[in-house]
């Protein structure tokens, strides 16, 4: 029995247990070689197998560990190691500080059409890349689905069979013994979608209830209904998942706010931001929905300041003095010049009509 201040295969010490999966306790540990936090579980195995037969399923739970390493997505958990140890094999993972989503629906009830659509697109997304790289989920419920105090959303337990999936979020080809596949990890999701808006299951706790139609699931109905239908033929891709949600969430962007990380303020983008504590952890996650992106404060023109220089001072004005006075003696020269030039006319006249 683990138990705190263990170390597991010579190198992780388990510190406290953070919360409880399908298959048991998750531990925060401590990788003692890279110097790092890490989150384990101990991987479930049948008790009472013949020891050929436990030996079998141990074999197939580290094929499982391996094969979820190699799949790494900005939405689902990373795996570091699968980790044999006795009798029993532990998964070592990254640690993220988050809240289940079962565990926030319990304490605060359900989420908008909007809400759930946009967070559906966060997981369906991952899904897809997963099946692209031919590995199947099998087990999203919202005991598989974490929300992260920074703001995102994470999957884990990726191709972990465990116990198998809870009975409510089970495709009815899994229930009848049939493996798992992308079509039953769509059915999967448009469960825990549906449990997010409703408030239960689909198909009751025990998925093998008639199917309740939805009642304040408003525009996601529709792609609900597509997701939950019986046949695996006939479901949506988890391609074209992604695209009928982001129909409903289309002109508006949102942002998912974990239940522990600080509230975002909002303030006016003319008045200018004043420095201030960061405000109180809030319980209630919120999808911002239509948020114009933030304006910039435009800055008030100012014109430069430039020295004082006081004009030159003016002149004053001094008019012009008045010409002189003509004097008696220019006067009488030009009277006498003017009567020689009448005189000389008057005779070259007078010789011209009488002596020529």
């Amino acid at each position: 029995m683990s138990s705190e201040g263990s170390i597991v295969g010579g190198r992780y010490r388990l510190d406290q247990p953070i919360g409880r999966g399908r298959a048991g306790i998750v531990w925060l540990a401590f990788d003692t070689r890279l110097l790092r936090t890490v989150a384990m579980k101990r991987m479930y195995l049948p008790v009472g197998l013949p020891p050929d037969r436990a030996e079998q399923a141990k074999a197939v739970v580290v094929q499982e560990g391996k094969d979820a390493a190699k799949f790494e997505h900005a939405t689902a958990i990373k795996v570091y190691d699968v980790l044999p140890d006795g009798p029993d094999v532990w998964l070592v993972m990254e640690y993220i500080p988050s809240r289940g989503m079962s565990t926030f629906l319990a304490e605060h009830g359900r989420l908008t059409a909007e809400q759930a659509a946009a967070l559906g697109i966060m997981l369906g997304r991952a899904l897809a890349a997963m099946h692209e790289a031919g590995v199947v989920h099998r087990t999203v419920e919202p005991g598989t689905v974490l929300l992260a105090d920074d703001g995102g959303v994470k999957l884990t337990d990726i191709g972990i069979t465990g116990g198998g999936a809870t009975p409510a979020y089970r495709a009815p080809e899994v229930a009848r013994g049939e493996p798992a596949t992308s079509a039953s990890d769509v059915f999967s999701l448009g469960a825990t979608l549906y449990t997010a808006v409703e408030g239960v299951p689909p198909f009751g706790e025990d998925g093998e209830s008639s199917e309740r139609p939805p009642q304040t699931a408003g525009p996601l109905a529709g792609a609900l209904r597509k997701m939950l239908r019986a046949e695996p033929d006939v479901r949506p891709t988890m391609a074209d998942t992604v695209r009928s949600l982001g129909a409903i969430t289309e002109g508006r962007q949102t942002a998912f706010i974990p239940p522990t990380a600080p509230a975002m303020p909002t303030m006016p983008a003319s008045m200018p931001v004043p420095m201030q504590q960061a405000p109180p952890q809030q319980p209630v996650p919120q999808f911002l929905q239509q948020q114009p992106p933030p304006q910039q404060q435009p800055q008030q023109y100012q014109p430069p300041q430039q020295q004082y220089v006081p004009p030159a001072p003016q002149q004053q004005y001094a008019p012009a003095a008045p010409a002189a006075a003509k004097s008696p003696d220019t006067r009488k020269w030009l009277i006498t010049a003017g009567a020689v030039v009448a005189a000389i006319l008057i005779g070259v006249l007078f010789a011209e009509l009488f002596l020529i």
